[in-house]
């Protein structure tokens, strides 16, 4: 049979919770709730610590996770001070007994809040998504490393490759790293769109004159 370890962490968090717990109680009743309605109150603190939690676990960065987890923690931290003398539990101030009678509904607020309100990011992507046709909704283009078309050309005469004459049926020469880096743009395309890129686009992907396009185009088929 297995020995059973204690951990020194779960032990101190047994004794803390169950002193919150009682502390909870004792504040409730001294504030006019009795019987089973003075045990619910700490329960309540206990169970929107928890959510505010859970909450903070999956998103770190929520305001409202880390409020209601503040929101939560004062009421266990402020029954603990409070039960300690600070207060004269036999007559409690009004305010006390306001705090105390209004914390079910302010608990089931939060609690409602953290179990029903999603996330800022996966809302934004649901409401985009559906603002579209299945069919039409919108992706996000890859990012291509910027490349300088000049840069790839001849270093002899890139103006020339670049600014064609329309009056000529010349073909515009295409350096090799040119229709390199088009093919990567061409294969990006097929890969986001399931189609090939036409001339159009690859020319303004590029950012090279039509004819240029069309030798470049010519050599990707």
């Amino acid at each position: 049979m297995g020995r059973i370890r204690l951990d020194a962490v779960l032990v101190q968090a047994v004794i803390a919770g169950a002193l919150s717990f009682a502390h909870l109680h004792d504040l409730a009743a001294a504030a006019g709730q009795d019987g089973w309605k003075a045990w619910a109150y700490p329960i309540s603190v206990d169970l929107l610590l928890v959510a505010a939690w859970r909450r903070l676990r999956e998103d770190g960065q929520s305001r409202l996770a880390w409020c209601w987890f503040l929101v939560a923690l004062a009421a266990s931290l402020g029954a603990n001070v409070a039960t300690a003398g600070f207060l004269d539990l036999q007559h409690p101030p009004g305010w006390l007994r306001f705090g105390i009678a209004g914390w079910p509904a302010l608990a089931f607020l939060g609690g409602t809040l953290l179990a029903h309100t999603r996330a800022p990011s996966e809302t934004d992507e649901m409401s985009v998504a559906a603002s579209f046709p299945p069919d039409q909704v919108p992706v996000t283009e890859p990012q291509i490393p910027a490349v300088d078309v000049a840069d790839l050309l001849s270093d002899e005469s890139p103006r020339a490759l670049i600014e064609t004459d329309p009056a000529t049926d010349a073909v515009p020469t295409v350096p090799a790293a040119l229709v390199v880096h088009a093919r990567k743009v061409a294969d990006e395309h097929h890969a986001r769109t399931g189609t090939r890129i036409d001339t159009d686009t690859l020319r303004s992907r590029l950012g090279v004159p039509g004819p240029l396009a069309e030798s470049i185009a010519a050599q990707l088929t």
